[in-house]
């Protein structure tokens, strides 16, 4: 079997309507959030001592339940795309809402914060691997056939 570069830009062959690029893609997304945001959230909940905040509770128990999905979407990418439309949705709307406004007013930002902003960012991967007709198609259209 060779390898053909024109095949990662074909419809795949089990989901007929995303290019296999795509599929490839939302994998690697989904092996990251998985292994990547996986490893800092559950160490940070085994570690955690004490009290929990109720604002911190719901964060990590919110992104820990995002790494477990995310073991779905290795396997399954397509039907799992729901997971990365929530994710593109709040990273935008957190970088409308908090980061924008302090780029534009000059003001101090902490390192916290800094840090957040790279980490929302890379809401460019998503953007990228979401195949977007496939979306439009699924999600759009059959709600105005519904």
């Amino acid at each position: 079997m060779t390898f053909n570069i024109k095949h990662i830009f074909q419809p795949s062959d089990t989901y007929k309507d995303v290019r296999n690029i795509n599929i490839y893609l939302l994998r690697g997304l989904f092996f990251l959030m998985f292994f990547v945001l996986g490893l800092q959230v559950w160490s940070f909940i085994f570690k955690h001592s004490g009290t929990w905040d109720s604002d911190q509770a719901v964060a990590y128990s919110v992104f820990a339940g995002f790494s477990v999905l995310a073991f779905l979407g290795i396997i399954n990418p397509i039907k799992m795309l729901p997971l990365l439309l929530l994710e593109v949705f709040y990273k935008v709307l957190w970088l409308l809402l908090v980061a924008f406004p302090v780029w534009f007013s000059d003001q101090v930002v902490s390192a916290r914060v800094e840090s957040r902003i790279f980490a929302f960012t890379l809401i460019v991967l998503p953007l990228v691997a979401i195949p977007w007709g496939y979306v439009y198609k699924t999600y759009i259209l059959h709600l105005k056939s519904a």
